[in-house]
């Protein structure tokens, strides 16, 4: 049964005991039996990894896996991927900025999920987020290229996403450390099927607040995409958020302040996460985007998570108001000033700016993997 307003608490608890049998029964015998040299060597042969590639020379249980995990999702049509490629045709640039800021500290107001991932090595260590940001990047990048969800690509990368949460989970069974009791399952389908909601409805819940006039058509092509993602993340059909944009929103809606709480990890995650992006948006830039961010979030999340306030803020009112602060770099809110007119949208000009330094992030991404820090650790508590 889908996820409804009525089961949706019930169905998520009982996702939260729930991890990826099929991966996790991979990932586990491609350690143990040392098909894979451990951890890092398994993330490095996923890396690999391309859609429609001869998988012969991969472990066998690895192709077997593969296979499976290529059908599409139950009723998955054309008009499915249309819908995807008209939303990113008018919002790509901008969608990709905020579900890597918005979005990846939405995932850090969950509790448990932001100690897995503090928990589990930084993923970078030193570099601090980085390569987290950069993992995330690619995702975000290979939703909005053309014929993504046709030609097989997005489901690669997914996948591949999905056999990293299974050795997330493995990390922590053999640690045993993780408290299952309390927690439930590591990365279980209750945190991605509420990571999926963040990075969905949540973002579209930002775009309204900075002013984006998202048509109906392209908000439901927008949760078509996070619908495909959902299903190749290894999630249960029941589990599964609608490709309905309204319908996920009122779920979300209803779940969230149960899910959402002020922890130290998850200010611990923002912060390194503020720190990180200051290397793409300095000086006053860095304050106005996280001025914008704030706003995306509202203040009463953007608080719960840590977001640091301003004197940007203070000027920073809803644009419902009718009134605006106008900036550039040369002046006004870059450059330090506040002008207030009325009619303006004061975040115009910082996303613009955002979207396109934010494109330094997406290079980024795109080279990180030449370095030779390990992607996971083989203990937890490891931070190099």
């Amino acid at each position: 049964m889908p996820l409804t307003t009525r089961n949706v608490e019930q169905e998520l608890e009982l996702a939260n005991q729930a991890g990826d049998p099929p991966a996790d029964q991979l990932v586990s015998d491609l350690i143990d039996k040392k098909e894979v040299d451990g951890v890092n060597a398994l993330f490095r042969t996923i890396g690999t990894l391309k859609p429609g590639q001869d998988h012969s020379n991969l472990p066998p249980r690895l192709a077997d896996f593969l296979q499976e995990a290529e059908a599409p999702p139950p009723g998955w049509t054309d008009a499915d991927s249309t819908a995807v490629e008209g939303f990113f045709r008018h919002y790509h640039g901008d969608a990709s900025m905020l579900q890597g800021t918005v979005g990846l500290i939405g995932t850090y107001l969950s509790p448990t999920g932001a100690f897995t991932l503090r928990s589990t090595g930084r993923l970078g260590g030193v570099d601090g987020p980085g390569r987290r940001l950069s993992q995330s990047s690619r995702l975000f990048i290979d939703m909005g290229n053309a014929g993504a969800t046709r030609d097989g690509s997005l489901a690669a990368t997914v996948t591949k996403v999905r056999l990293v949460h299974a050795s997330v989970r493995q990390l922590h069974k053999k640690s045993g450390k993780w408290d299952y009791a309390k927690w439930g399952e590591p990365v279980s389908q209750k945190y991605t099927t509420g990571a999926i909601c963040v990075f969905s409805v949540q973002i579209l819940e930002a775009m309204k607040n900075l002013g984006f006039d998202v048509s109906k058509e392209d908000a439901h092509g927008f949760m078509c995409a996070w619908h495909y993602v959902n299903h190749y993340l290894g999630t249960p059909d029941k589990w599964m958020v609608p490709k309905d944009a309204d319908e996920t929103g009122r779920l979300w809606r209803q779940v969230r302040d149960n899910e959402w709480k002020k922890s130290d990890d998850g200010v611990f995650m923002t912060e390194q996460a503020v720190d990180f992006y200051k290397k793409f948006f300095p000086g006053p830039v860095h304050d106005a985007f996280i001025a914008m961010v704030r706003h995306a979030f509202t203040d009463k999340y953007a608080d719960m998570a840590g977001l640091p306030k301003g004197v940007l803020d203070l000027a920073a009112q809803p644009l419902s108001t009718g009134h605006g602060l106008v900036g550039g770099i040369g002046g006004g809110l870059l450059g330090g000033g506040a002008e207030k007119v009325t009619g303006v949208n004061p975040y115009k000009e910082i996303i613009g700016i955002a979207s396109k330094a934010y494109n330094e992030v997406e290079r980024y991404a795109l080279t990180h993997d030449q370095d030779d820090q390990p992607q996971m650790h083989q203990e937890l508590g490891d931070d190099r």
